[in-house]
């Protein structure tokens, strides 16, 4: 009873933080500024609103705003040389396309550098062993975990089987947090040992605070970046570009994510 209970809980919270998310989303804004002015414009009193919509949109369609904004959250690359050793590392996941359904292969979303990287760390010696943590999602179209697809891919890139231990029923990064430390109170490690938590650079600080708030001792290695180098060409500093206004969504529903996080004191 109070597995389906805390189940229903997870599903609810997902729902209502998708729904937060999508309100404050930028294009959202833009839209609902566009549409309220639309219907306004023939009293005489939609005009602002339409202006404003106008203005909004260019500016979350500019790709140079976006990526100065990009680079302003998500922490610095941590080059390989300047890691110590670790016996573990904490690969999240959330990079496969759950929703195909596929037997013989892993579909990636952007963020397989989660597990390149981690297979990279282990090939490098950074760390011995490697613990993958995530289910299926709320809404799976795939039987596996996304644990075992990544357990999948590292194993036919070199990675022993019994160099990687999964968990396979987070459905959010608190969850990740939660079982990857029952999972380590099992093998006995002790509180006090350090890992390496990683996960994308954009989600490394809902990440590290989730972890930290259950008390797994953590260094961090930020990958898969959304923001690049600067560049001050003419098409960058001013042609509208939609990938622009995706990072910004991407900001948006992290922005949002450790917000509500911080109020239910998962973080």
């Amino acid at each position: 009873m109070l597995s389906y209970l805390s189940e229903k809980f997870i599903r609810m919270f997902f729902i209502l933080s998708q729904l937060l998310s999508f309100l404050v989303m930028p294009l959202s804004i833009c839209l609902a500024f566009i549409l309220i002015g639309y219907i306004r414009v023939r009293k005489n009193k939609g005009r602002g609103f339409l202006l404003t919509g106008i203005v909004l949109l260019l500016f979350f369609s500019n790709q140079f705003i976006s990526n100065w904004a990009m680079n302003q959250w998500e922490p610095e690359v941590k080059p390989f040389s300047s890691l110590p050793n670790y016996e573990w590392g904490i690969v999240l996941t959330g990079v496969t396309n759950i929703n195909k359904e596929v037997n013989d292969r892993t579909f990636f979303n952007k963020g397989a550098d989660r597990a390149t990287h981690a297979i990279q760390l282990y090939k490098l010696g950074k760390i011995e062993k490697i613990l993958i943590t995530g289910g299926m999602g709320l809404n799976p179209q795939s039987p596996s975990a996304e644990a075992i697809l990544l357990k999948n891919v590292m194993v036919i890139a070199g990675v022993p089987e019994e160099a990687i231990a999964l968990e396979g029923k987070a459905l959010n990064t608190r969850q990740n947090a939660l079982f990857s430390k029952e999972i380590l109170n099992q093998m006995q490690i002790p509180t006090d040992q350090k890992h390496l938590l990683i996960t994308s650079a954009f989600h490394m600080r809902r990440s590290k605070g989730c972890f930290d708030k259950v008390e797994i001792n953590t260094d961090t290695f930020p990958v898969d970046y959304y923001g690049h180098s600067s560049k001050y060409d003419l098409p960058t500093l001013l042609y509208p570009d939609p990938y622009a206004i995706f990072k910004w969504q991407k900001l948006f529903n992290e922005w949002v994510g450790l917000t509500v996080y911080k109020i239910v004191g998962y973080v």
